[in-house]
């Protein structure tokens, strides 16, 4: 049986408590046998979260085994934590097997020194926090989740539980993380090195509505003509000007833009139907699949049929 041991303390975000802990719980009550699921806080009394939900943990920190698998949730409370919780994660911190922290619960493993040296992430909004006053840790802002060697670090919230997953996978295999993945109806699909934004949230939304009807037509139609040309006249703007005040307005450049929206399209259709990679590669504006093959080595590290074997769902038909 692996042990998981959740940290709790006010100001804790409920979400990067409760999500990864059903993930777990899911998989226990899948294999029994599996996951022994405990929580604790520094004095053993009830904690607040973040969003005013009161916890109760299961013991004190201090009356907690060694895990296996140490879980350090975030939340405003890792502003300003308690100094005895760092001094309690810097000792105890390198004796579980698996260290693993959810959105700013990375800050608090970085001030307990359990980072250094290590790649890691954390909440978009805190990278650049987390990187500034941790120097020796190498902030990666873009994935949901990174992991480097036995330390995992997500990023906002909801990673926890594509964390929690991949955990899972690791430990019980990919039949066990689907089904949990499916009882929590929430996909398996999202890879480590998936960008924390889509093209959509990634870039600003513009204020003009030429330039709104834009973006959404580029999002619609990812497999048509997208140069720049194309779409200033969609905008009845020039080239010159369109390109200009798609980058001020957006925060992005059209190219960028158009980039992201391909590769979103091709992964949904390689993890959702069964259309072949040529068919995959046109639909989605590459034109021929050495290009998406490109395009996916470039951005998420796989070619695209290695994408889809590791992220397409198995048929239970």
């Amino acid at each position: 049986m692996r042990t998981v041991l959740i940290v709790l303390f006010d100001g804790v975000q409920s979400l990067d408590v409760t999500g990864p802990l059903e993930v777990f719980a899911g998989a226990e009550s899948y294999r029994g046998g599996s996951y022994g699921i405990r929580t604790a806080s520094l004095d053993g009394t009830r904690v607040r979260s973040s969003s005013g939900l009161v916890l109760v943990p299961d013991q004190a920190l201090a009356d907690a085994p060694d895990p296996h698998t140490l879980l350090v949730p975030g939340g405003s409370g890792t502003r300003r934590p308690d100094p005895r919780l760092i001094d309690w994660l810097r000792a105890h911190g390198p004796r579980a097997e698996r260290l693993v922290s959810v959105c700013t619960g990375a800050g608090l493993l970085a001030a307990a020194g359990l980072l250094d040296g290590r790649r890691a992430t954390t909440h978009w909004a805190h990278c650049d926090r987390l990187a500034r006053d941790h120097p020796a840790v190498t902030v990666d802002p873009d994935p949901i989740y990174v992991r480097d060697g036995n330390v995992a670090t997500s990023a906002g919230v909801t990673s926890g539980i594509d964390l929690a997953l991949a955990l899972v996978e690791d430990d019980l295999g990919r039949d066990a993380a689907l089904t949990i993945a499916r009882h929590l109806v929430v996909f398996l699909r999202r890879p480590g090195n998936q960008a924390q934004f889509s093209a959509q949230l990634a870039a600003q939304t513009a204020r003009r509505e030429p330039l709104r009807e834009v973006q959404h037509w580029i999002s619609e139609h990812p497999g048509d003509d997208l140069s720049v040309e194309s779409l200033a006249v969609r905008a009845r703007l020039s080239p010159r000007h369109f390109a200009r005040a798609f980058r001020t307005e957006t925060g992005t450049t059209p190219g960028r833009y158009v980039e992201r929206v391909r590769l979103e399209h091709a992964r949904r259709l390689l993890e959702d139907t069964a259309d072949g990679i040529e068919e995959v590669s046109r639909a989605s504006g590459y034109g021929t699949p050495e290009a998406m093959r490109r395009a996916f080595l470039k951005f998420l590290g796989s070619a695209p049929a290695e994408y889809r074997r590791r992220f397409h769902p198995v048929s239970t038909a």
